[in-house]
């Protein structure tokens, strides 16, 4: 693709794409040209058509945000359909074809790994046995964080991390299951997301 594109077009491309994996809508011609400070909105438009053309995007003449993408071949096959934002009362759930949320780029960063999760000691954080934890890893931790902790022992655990004066309190979420108290944890990780293998 970047062999048809000029590098303007390219990354005007690139814009579009990753606005609409990430929040399901593509950007407006305003947002674009002030994204990549083209102040005439003719700018703009002349790269949109050039991208039309190329096959790559479509737009709708009425709508302020509807540009779409139609190069099905850059798109993962393991995005998932945008049903729509659904609130608390009822609501119509339009399930248009374009809108599509690509979760690998949210979850695949540098740096992450999964761990399935083993027991019922986070079942108050909704996190179930057998459930997957995306875990970002790194050596430090807020207070009050969910971490994947290890202790002198060697052994790992997912608790939030609390350090105190003089120990660390891993703490569960389940308020069957005392806290963990150790004189020295490391912080493996943090946890940034879950894969729930339940309903």
């Amino acid at each position: 693709m970047s062999a048809q594109l000029t590098d303007r077009q390219q990354n005007v491309y690139n814009m579009i794409r990753s606005l609409i994996v990430k929040r399901g809508y593509g950007p407006t011609v305003r947002e674009i040209g002030e994204h990549f400070g083209i102040k005439s909105p003719n700018g703009v438009m002349c790269h949109l058509r050039a991208l039309e053309r190329k096959g790559l995007i479509i737009r709708s003449p009425n709508k302020s945000r509807a540009i779409e993408l139609i190069q099905t071949a850059d798109r993962n096959p393991n995005s998932l359909s945008l049903g729509g934002v659904v609130e608390g009362s009822p609501t119509h759930l339009p399930f248009a074809q374009n809108d599509r949320l690509d979760f690998s780029e949210m979850l695949f960063g540098e740096n992450r790994f999964v761990l399935q999760i083993s027991g019922d000691s986070m079942v108050d954080a909704k996190i179930a046995d057998g459930d997957y934890v995306i875990v970002q890893r790194q050596d430090h931790a807020l207070p009050g964080q969910m971490v994947v902790a290890e202790t002198t022992e060697g052994d790992a655990t997912l608790a939030y991390w609390h350090p105190e004066a003089d120990r660390v309190r891993l703490q569960p979420a389940n308020a069957a299951i005392p806290p963990l108290y150790v004189k020295e944890a490391k912080v493996i990780g943090v946890a940034v997301s879950l894969v729930r293998t339940g309903i």
